[in-house]
């Protein structure tokens, strides 16, 4: 009995803890992001580049061990190039990367390891080693609200994928996803979508 009531006890200060380190460290990095939300966390560690070119919306909460940054380059006009709107989440050891625009709508949440990215590595000059050949294929992504997207899927750059929609684990996304869809696969494919008419989700 007495063990579990100290054992009890030891959990509760490691909760009060790691609640404290939570708000500590996203107040000392709010300031530095172009704008955060209301109710929004970050827990730490949080790997980051360039935070000044991202906009986060209110009650948005980036899970640990995440990579997240923005590319600077030349002609930059100080707009927000990474757009993570209300209510988002973002799962643990997830990585995006921006160097034109990637939008998160409202609602949206990812698992683990997700990689989101609207560029590739350059890699056509054989006399140079591709990491030093820079970025290349830069287009614009955009994940559409209330979509949920698994574990260990990778964005790729120019994908829409529309609203409230479901990815699958372990997908490539490289192609359009439409509203109400639910893709998986690599490259992902649609496999079912929702019928109004019928009021169901329907395999293709």
């Amino acid at each position: 009995m007495d063990n579990k009531m100290k054992r009890s006890g030891i959990e509760i200060a490691l909760m009060y803890y790691a609640d404290i380190r939570v708000k500590l460290y996203t107040r000392l990095l709010s300031s530095a992001f172009h704008s955060f939300g209301q109710g929004s966390t970050i827990i730490p560690p949080l790997r980051f580049g360039n935070l000044s070119g991202i906009k986060i919306g209110d009650h948005v909460t980036i899970h640990r061990s995440c990579w997240i940054q923005v590319l600077s380059r030349d002609g930059d006009d100080g707009t927000p190039k990474l757009i993570i709107k209300n209510n988002v989440g973002i799962g643990m050891n997830s990585t995006i990367s921006v160097a034109r625009k990637v939008v998160i709508e409202e609602f949206v949440f990812t698992a683990r390891n997700v990689y989101i990215s609207d560029h590739g590595h350059e890699y056509r000059d054989i006399g140079k080693p591709i990491a030093q050949q820079g970025i290349a294929d830069i287009r614009e992504v955009v994940i559409g609200a209330c979509t949920w997207i698994g574990q260990n899927v990778v964005v790729l750059p120019g994908v829409k994928i529309g609203k409230h929609c479901v990815i699958g684990a372990n997908s490539v996304v490289n192609r359009d996803v439409p509203d109400f869809s639910i893709a998986a696969g690599v490259p992902a494919r649609v496999i079912r979508k929702y019928d109004p008419g019928k009021r169901s989700w329907e395999r293709i």
